[in-house]
C-alpha cells in the first residue's frame, strides 16, 4: 500500500526510529532527544525536499528487484545502511519516510555508546570518500542540489564533530587569556559569523531537540534537550576515534551490547 501510493520512483520506505527506554538514565534522554528530532523533523524534512536520505538501520522496507539491482549493501561499510541510502538516490530512486514507529533500546552505557557512534561517524567518513571518488559523477547523478545535500547530511555533520573541539579551545583561551593573537583570525566578518553560528546555529539544534520530545509527548524531557551541548563533546570524541580507526582499523565493527 505504502509503495503504490507513494509512486514507482520510491524504492525504500523508512519507518521513523525512536526508544523504548528513553528514560532510563541522562543517556538514554540525551539519546531520545537526539532520535527524535533526526527522525521526526529532519529526515521527514529531507524526505519532502527530495533530498538525500541516509538510512537508519531498522525499519527499511525495499522493492525488493530494485534493491538487487543496486546490489544489497556493501558489506565492508560499517554503515552500510547510509551507504545504500546514497546509492538509492544516484540511481534516480526515492526514499519516503513512514508515520510508523519502530521502537529500540537506546545505548544507556557510555562505554558501549562511545564504540557505536564511533561506528557510525566512521560509516559515514567511509560513505563520503567513497561516494566523493569522482564528485563531477556524483554530482551529475544526483543533480546540484541533492550533490549539496549530500556535503551537508554526511560530509559537514561528520566534519563539525572533529572541528567542534578545536573552535572550542580556541574561545576558552580567549575568554580565560585574552590573547590578543587569536584576534587576527577572526577578522570582522568571521567574528560575526561565528557569533551567528553561536547563538542562532546551537539555538536551532536544541530547539530541534526540544520540538522532537514535544511531538512525541514525552514531556519530561524537554528540557533536557538543554543539556545536548554536553552530549556534542561525547559526539566529537567518538568522531576523533573514528577518524584515527578509519586509518589503523577501517572494517572494525564494534558490537553495540544490548539487554541492560
Amino acid at each position: 500500500m505504502g509503495f503504490s501510493r507513494a509512486g514507482p520512483e520510491t524504492i525504500c520506505l523508512q519507518s521513523r526510529l525512536n526508544f523504548y527506554n528513553p528514560r532510563q538514565n541522562l543517556m538514554t534522554r540525551l539519546f531520545t532527544a537526539e532520535y527524535s528530532a533526526w527522525f521526526d523533523l529532519s529526515l521527514p524534512g529531507l524526505s519532502a525536499a527530495h533530498a538525500v536520505i541516509p538510512l537508519g538501520g531498522t525499519s527499511n522496507h525495499f522493492v525488493t528487484r530494485n534493491l538487487k539491482d543496486l546490489l544489497g549493501w556493501d558489506a565492508f561499510n560499517v554503515t552500510e545502511d547510509c551507504d545504500l541510502g546514497i546509492r538509492i538516490q544516484r540511481a534516480g530512486y526515492r526514499t519516503r519516510m513512514l508515520h510508523t514507529t519502530t521502537w529500540e533500546e537506546a545505548c544507556s552505557l557510555l562505554r558501549f555508546w562511545i564504540p557505536q557512534r564511533t561506528r557510525w561517524i566512521k560509516g559515514y567518513i567511509q560513505t563520503y570518500l567513497v561516494h566523493m571518488r569522482h564528485p563531477l559523477q556524483l554530482m551529475s547523478e544526483l543533480g546540484v542540489a541533492k550533490f549539496l545535500h549530500f556535503q551537508v547530511v554526511v560530509g559537514y555533520s561528520t566534519l563539525a564533530t572533529l572541528l567542534n573541539p578545536l573552535f572550542w579551545f580556541l574561545a576558552i583561551l580567549w575568554f580565560l587569556f585574552r590573547i590578543e593573537s587569536l584576534t587576527s583570525l577572526f577578522p570582522g566578518p568571521v567574528f560575526a559569523m561565528g557569533v551567528t553560528c553561536l547563538f542562532a546555529g546551537n539555538f536551532a539544534f536544541v530547539y530541534l531537540g526540544m520540538i522532537g520530545c514535544y511531538r512525541r509527548r514525552y514531556w519530561d524531557l524537554v528540557g533536557y534537550a538543554l543539556l545536548v551541548p554536553f552530549y556534542w563533546i561525547l559526539m566529537s570524541y567518538s568522531g576523533w576515534r573514528a577518524f584515527f580507526q578509519f586509518f589503523s582499523d577501517p572494517f572494525k565493527w564494534e558490537k553495540t551490547s544490548h539487554g541492560l
